[in-house]
């Protein structure tokens, strides 16, 4: 048996990601602890793992909730901005309190999720392996690879090279209060900075729950890369109570943006109106951001829920509006369910643009939406037949990458042997 630690941000996405990966582990035998602040507490206790709190004084329950809430009334730039001071200040606590609590403990290898950029350095000082778990979009750097905060598409061509490079300056502008963070413990710990983002992660094992046909094409991911597909579960995820009867039989079109990021009520106005006339019935989620009944009334006759049941209904839509999180993502393709991104903030430009460049659905930046694009790209995602075929063609991927089993095996014989577990070259 080995004792697992979990260093992951406290926000739904990655939690739902890190917590099936944690009861995977713990029901081939293992011991399994999550590390964090209070706001994950509840989600990993459901999921029947075990939780040691840090910070409570200094981010008491509802804090990063709230904190990350902020995110969807700010401007795309202004919120990156803001969300690194987030993960800046939550990193400095961790890298302050994790190292005592996680021996303390005796867990003897580390799972840390690639947006947690301070744990691998947690794991170095503490001489215990780690293994980097990509829950978002993978965040490793190439020059051929756009920044995962733009909509670029993916274009070898030179000019586009030095757009990415460009773009990779301005993160590394916008994202120097975390690398100061880290670099100041390292140097408390003797060890070496680290200047290459890349450098943050395993050495050993980097797991990524994307299907690889989903990733744009890549040429300098190490050896040691493995694309899994997705590790959706609803264990420890609570299920809300949705009024099925009122459920008309037509084409299901399913609106969520998320739980994170979501406090625009003017985009599900937009989302009402756009979807007026179609011969679809639009049910819209509204993620905990406002009640049903405080919203103005919408156009058409949408049903409007606080919650939804999300792994539920998208075994019924046949589109999903999104924000292009990359779980909700996953999880409609899982399904194959075509999509209509709404990217707002960090990594939602880079998962929507990779939606559209695997031609499972089509985009429009928050900033840029109005109802009549956002009804021709709805029209058009519906009514031609390619979005659901590159759909269902994503889903087939997802079923042969393996999941969260895959995911486990990789994980246990990196602990097992020690070694890079290096990724299937067939």
């Amino acid at each position: 048996m080995t004792h697992f630690g979990l260093i992951c941000p406290a926000s739904t996405g990655h939690l739902n990601t890190m917590l099936p990966l944690g009861k995977e582990l713990q029901q081939r035998g293992n011991r399994v602890t999550l590390f964090g602040i209070l706001d994950a507490k509840s989600k990993t206790l459901a999921a029947g793992l075990e939780f040691k709190s840090l910070a409570e004084s200094e981010f008491p329950e509802g804090t990063i909730v709230e904190l990350l809430a902020q995110l969807g009334k700010l401007k795309e730039r202004e919120a990156l901005k803001y969300t690194v001071k987030v993960i800046s200040d939550t990193a400095d606590v961790l890298l302050r309190e994790a190292p005592k609590a996680i021996k303390e403990a005796g867990v003897e290898a580390l799972l840390v999720d690639q947006a947690s950029s301070e744990g691998g350095s947690v794991a170095e000082f503490l001489n215990i392996p780690f293994i980097s778990i990509c829950s978002a979009v993978v965040l490793n750097r190439e020059e051929s690879i756009p920044p995962y905060f733009t909509t670029w598409s993916y274009n070898p061509a030179w000019w586009a090279k030095l757009r990415n490079r460009l773009g990779y300056r301005i993160l590394n502008r916008l994202g120097k209060p975390i690398s100061e963070v880290i670099n100041k413990y390292r140097q408390e710990w003797n060890l070496p900075d680290q200047s290459n983002r890349n450098e943050l992660y395993s050495q050993l094992a980097q797991i990524s729950q994307q299907p690889a046909e989903l990733e744009f094409p890549r040429e300098e991911l190490p050896q040691w890369f493995h694309f899994t597909g997705p590790y959706h579960s609803a264990t420890g995820r609570e299920v809300p109570s949705f009024p099925y009867d009122q459920l008309t039989g037509k084409p299901l079109i399913y609106a969520s943006m998320g739980t994170v990021q979501n406090r625009l009520i003017r985009v599900f106005q937009q989302i009402a109106e756009a979807c007026v006339g179609l011969d679809a019935q639009l049910v819209i989620s509204l993620g905990g951001s406002a009640k049903p009944e405080s919203l103005p009334k919408l156009a058409g006759t949408p049903l409007v829920v606080e919650y939804a049941p999300q792994l539920e209904l998208l075994q019924k839509a046949a589109l999903t509006i999104t924000h292009a999180g990359m779980n909700t993502t996953l999880e409609c393709l899982t399904n194959g369910v075509p999509m209509v991104a709404i990217p707002i903030a960090n990594d939602q430009p880079g998962i929507s643009a990779r939606i559209v460049w695997a031609g499972c659905g089509e985009a429009i930046p928050v900033k840029k939406i109005d109802v009549a694009k956002l009804r021709t790209a709805i029209q058009k995602v519906l009514t031609e037949d390619s979005y659901k075929q590159n759909a269902l063609r994503l889903q087939e991927a997802i079923k042969q990458a393996g999941g969260v089993s895959r995911a486990a095996d990789i994980i246990e014989q990196v602990v097992s042997t020690g070694k890079p577990v290096l990724a299937s070259t067939k």
